[in-house]
Parts: structure tokens; sequence; C-alpha cells
């Protein structure tokens, strides 16, 4: 009698371990963060201009005649708040912007080729601005300098994998995640990946998503052309396989409950 209760407690406990191997685990973020305490973050970087990024330049001035020849496209002028006259740039020229070529200049009008590669915006307009005033162009110019094609790409166990826009030029990590739906049960939360273009190559950065340390990771503020990868724990299974073994998780539940009811029915008899 005894050795059949034992038998039938094994039984019951075999069948209630295999079933507990497809309960998805669940996720958690920063796991280590505790209230009421302050964190320290990285620093926010300065832009700093790429090849292939496109610039919005604007020049704005007291004689907006004096800046028609630097705006291109210009669709007209527009009175501020504070009583200054200012170009606005067309539609067109707001969706081109000046691309940013490979040995990282840009052919501006009249004052020619500039080099912007490595420069922050407000670097790139303290250049125009200068060069304005020296040459007596336009004297009192006020320069503006937006990025037009800030993007990030998400790639790996996300739920929306895919190229972000980013309109105002900030965005973290986190953010970029939660945007791309979130990571998938299958995430491994310690290998999030930022592949980031570097004078000298490509360097891969990884985050551990589970910890407080990713605030101060390089990478917690992503940069333009930024790539995240979020690796697997195991490898993608294909669309066949993954509905094959989501019908064989169901059958096995179903199968476990059903036998440890028999067994505990058998049992009380």
């Amino acid at each position: 009698m005894y050795d059949m209760k034992k038998n039938v407690f094994l039984m019951v406990l075999c069948t209630l371990a295999m079933t507990s191997c497809i309960v998805p685990q669940k996720i958690v973020y920063l796991k280590d963060m505790r209230p009421e305490i302050l964190y320290q973050i990285a620093q926010r970087p300065d832009l700093k201009i790429q090849p292939q990024d496109r610039l919005k330049i604007t020049i704005s001035s007291r004689t907006p005649e004096l800046t028609a020849p630097f705006n291109m496209e210009v669709g007209g002028y527009q009175v501020g708040s504070d009583g200054q006259v200012k170009a606005v740039a067309s539609t067109a020229m707001q969706e081109s912007g000046y691309l940013v070529d490979r040995q990282g200049n840009i052919e501006f009008p009249v004052l020619g080729i500039l080099r912007v590669e490595g420069l922050t915006k407000q670097e790139i307009a303290y250049q125009i601005k200068s060069r304005l005033n020296e040459q007596r162009l336009v004297p009192d110019a006020i320069v503006s300098v937006e990025v037009l094609n800030f993007k990030i790409t998400v790639i790996g166990e996300v739920n929306s994998a895919g190229i972000q826009n980013v309109i105002d030029e900030k965005i973290t990590l986190l953010e970029a995640i939660t945007r791309a739906g979130d990571v998938t049960t299958n995430a491994s939360m310690g290998e999030i990946l930022v592949l980031r273009e570097e004078k000298r190559g490509l360097r891969a950065y990884q985050n551990d998503l589970r910890t407080v340390g990713v605030l101060e990771s390089p990478t917690f503020y992503l940069q333009q052309n930024d790539v995240v990868y979020v690796k697997p724990k195991v490898a993608r299974r294909s669309e066949l396989e993954n509905r094959s073994w989501q019908w064989y998780s169901t059958i096995l539940g179903l199968t476990g409950t059903v036998m440890s009811l028999l067994l505990l029915l058998h049992y009380y008899k």
C-alpha cells in the first residue's frame, strides 16, 4: 500500500513538472532598482553629424531679403512673436535638406563646401554664422540646424521590429524597446546589443536590462543610426515549428492535467 501511494505521488509530481516547463517566465526590467534611491544615468551625448545625415539649415535675419540666397526653396517669410521676420523653407526643402556626403561635407549656397562630419548642430550653426558675418553677407544672421533623418533600428526578439524615426532627436534604449512592442518571452534580457558606427568601424555595446547598470551605459541614450539587437535565449524556430510547438505544449498541458486528476481519483477510491 505504501509503495502504491509513493508511485502515485511520484507520477503526479513528474506530470506537474512536465507541464510547468511550458509556463512562460515573467519579464522583469531593472529588478534590482529600489524606491527612494537616486540613481545616476549616463550623460546625454551631443549629437554629432554623420555621413548620410540630412540637415535642415535655415538662415533668419531682420533683413529677410539678405537670407534668400542661403535658404534653398524659400517658401516665404513669417513674423515671429518677437517681431522678427524669418524666412520659411518650403515643404520640398524640409523633406530633402542638405545630404552629408561620404566625405562628411555639404554644399551650402554661396559659401560652398562645408565640413560638418563630427560637428554638433551648434558648431555648424556657429561656423555658418561666422562666415556670413565675416563676408558681410548677413551681419545679423540667426542660424538653426536640425537633423531630418534621425532614426534607429530595433531587431531581434521584439514584437514589432523595424526602423524608428525620432522627431525630437532624443530616445533612450528603454524607449526604443517600448516602441518596438516590448521584448518577447524568448529575449535574453542580459544580452541587448547596441551596434554603433564609429570612426574606425562598428562597435557592439552589451546591455543588461535586468539591472540598474543599464542607466549608466554609454548607449542608454541612443544616437542616430544605432541598431538595437535583442538576442534570443534559444534559436528562433520557423513558423511551422512554432505552430507545432504550440500544439504540442497545449496537448502536453491538457494531458498532464487529465493524468493528474485520474491518478488522484484512483488513489482516493
